[in-house]
């Protein structure tokens, strides 16, 4: 049943978190390990009061969505300085230098193992002519690698690059090093998770282009299984 869509319900609020909770029943409530989150505290409430024993973690995949927003704006400061558009009321179309910053988004975007040729080249160029930006870039591959290492190592690389993007002066990536922070008790808890295996609830607001809708997955023991909270009314009853 992995990526099948098990339980849906109209809303995104505590109240349809614990509905979600209602019909899993009590009993697996309880045998739940681990819930990994979004880091929204209407979640978190709801877990706390219905599965006590559950370790909250923060979702991976949020957390490195947003050192990618942190690069990107990074990114378009200097696309905006590149074509003149931080002193001027308007700016031309963005040529030479800043169009090549324009279309760089994906190459920075990338795990480096998913790089073409053509973007491996572009990476290079950007830390010729933009250290500023190849050094943001960097710290979102440092964050991401804490969360490849996972465990103990995961988190010893964490600190680290807690440290180091504290003192980036990068403002983007100071102010995500103080949310980071914020959430470090959920995220070694994520990282303690990933590298156990555990049995896991993962509850998160992703909101696919297609129809925007903010999904809730379910994985127990080695399932996955997808729950979504439409705009409509679906089923609501989960498989036993």
């Amino acid at each position: 049943m992995a990526g099948k869509v098990v339980w849906a319900a109209k809303g995104r609020s505590k109240a349809t978190v614990g509905e979600f909770f209602d019909a899993l029943g009590d009993e697996r409530a309880a045998a739940l390990q681990f819930v990994t989150a979004d880091g929204a505290t209407w979640i978190r409430d709801v877990v706390a009061a219905r599965a006590p024993d559950a370790i909250v973690c923060l979702d991976t995949f949020h957390v490195i969505s947003w050192a990618t927003d942190a690069l990107d704006e990074v990114r378009r400061q200097a696309w905006n300085e590149a074509r003149g558009a931080i002193n001027q009321r308007r700016a031309g179309r963005a040529s030479g230098h800043a169009r090549a910053l324009k279309h760089a988004r994906y190459a920075l975007w990338k795990n480096p193992e998913n790089l073409t040729d053509r973007q491996h080249d572009k990476l290079t160029w950007i830390a010729k002519t933009d250290p500023r930006l190849h050094r943001a870039y960097l710290l979102k591959e440092g964050l991401r690698m804490a969360f490849v290492l996972k465990g103990d190592a995961g988190k010893e690389a964490l600190d680290r690059w807690t440290s180091w993007a504290r003192r980036c002066r990068i403002p983007p990536f100071v102010t995500l090093q103080r949310r980071i922070v914020k959430h470090r008790i959920a995220i070694d808890a994520a990282l303690d998770a990933t590298e156990r295996k555990a049995d896991i609830v993962e509850i998160t607001s992703v909101w696919p282009k297609a129809h925007r809708l903010p999904l809730l997955r379910l994985g127990h023991g080695h399932l996955r299984h997808r729950l979504a909270l439409p705009r409509g009314d679906q089923g609501r009853e989960l498989p036993p």
